[in-house]
């Protein structure tokens, strides 16, 4: 039985545009202990490439961590089997406030150590003592006590194009890299502030609260569901400020969901106000990098007039040059190159 995806991206595009229907994107996690994983992902597979679900999907011990596309006239049908199933029976489901029918293009399930790579010892603390969890409204009172420290759990690249007010956006290539850097800055308040976290759809939160909680802060709270479900209570009722500010970042094909009119961004080579991501045309390089349409026409949608120029040679070519670069993307760091006149600098200032 073919337990892995086949098709190109390309090709399951052009199916999706043939079949002409909807997609909803979801996300959803939960931290449970699994058994035998590498058994479950292929109970999984093959339940849902029968409903035409597409998407990126984390399996371990620990849990489950799926960012995926599912057909609008199978969403019901994809429910009732996560229903089935004992641990994901009545789970959240976020869905995304702006749809894209092709956010994902092939169905990938993998087994890993962590379903979020925290670099954490989960021995050396109880990760079942986590914060508070806040819906919308809660957080949004919580957020204006003077008492509250509002930390963003994500990385540089993503506060960078959208962030609650007021929120305190370390600026960090990894999510581990956030923790101590939060804990060192907010060692003075271990007991009289209230730390109030959020990230894209909570995952991240889950694990930061019962660390925190463990080296020794009180009052630990974290926004459930994350933006993307945030967003969705706001829609919900017209009497709940938004209190975000620009796009939240996704990791698919959209790239981000734009949340305010506000941009509080800049391009990343010329400095006009801009919060599109895009990748460098140069498949050697793949810089993500704030780009705005200037720019991307004038260097051929790559990030310098170097990998402009590469991509202009003929394919056999440019395969010669990225033969031995597999690693290109410990070398071209999100938002850090070199080639980037208008980034962020290590502390999170604007330079260029």
């Amino acid at each position: 039985m073919q337990l892995y995806n086949k098709l190109s991206a390309a090709e399951r595009a052009q199916l999706i545009d043939e079949a002409g229907k909807d997609r909803l994107t979801i996300s959803f996690y939960t931290y449970h202990h699994i058994e035998n994983p590498k058994e479950f992902r292929d109970q999984l597979f093959i339940e849902w490439d029968k409903l035409d679900v597409l998407g990126r999907t984390y399996i371990a011990q620990e849990g489950i961590n799926a960012q995926i596309s599912v057909p609008a006239e199978n969403f019901e049908s994809f429910k009732t089997h996560l229903d089935s199933i004992s641990f994901l029976n009545g789970i959240r489901l976020n869905i995304a406030i702006e749809q894209d029918n092709k956010s994902f293009l092939k169905l990938k399930i993998k087994v890993r150590n962590k379903i979020v790579a925290d670099g954490l010892n989960d021995d050396s603390f109880d990760v079942s003592k986590i914060g508070t969890h806040l819906r919308a409204e809660e957080f949004n009172k919580l957020i204006e006590d003077e008492n509250t420290v509002l930390v963003d759990m994500r990385n540089h690249f993503e506060s960078e194009i959208g962030h609650f007010k007021g929120a305190i956006t370390p600026d960090v290539d990894t999510f581990r890299d956030s923790l101590d850097i939060i804990e060192e800055d907010l060692k003075e308040h271990k007991e009289d502030k209230n730390l109030v976290m959020y990230c894209t759809g909570g995952i991240r939160c889950e694990k930061a609260s019962a660390y925190f909680k463990h080296k020794g802060f009180n009052n630990v709270y974290q926004l459930e569901g994350g933006i993307i479900h945030y967003m969705q209570q706001v829609k919900e009722n017209e009497e709940l400020e938004n209190k975000f500010i620009g796009k939240n970042f996704v990791f698919d094909h959209r790239r981000a969901e734009r949340i305010s009119d506000d941009v509080i961004a800049n391009c990343h080579l010329c400095g006009t106000p801009c919060d599109t991501h895009t990748n460098c045309a140069n498949q050697a390089c793949h810089l993500l990098l704030i780009q705005c349409d200037a720019c991307k026409e004038k260097l051929d949608n790559c990030c310098s007039t170097e990998c402009q120029d590469i991509v202009k040679l003929p394919e056999e070519e440019q395969k010669a040059l990225r033969k031995g670069t597999h690693d290109n993307s410990k070398i071209f760091r999100k938002g850090r190159s070199e080639k980037l006149i208008y980034k962020k600098n290590n502390n999170g200032n604007t330079i260029g």
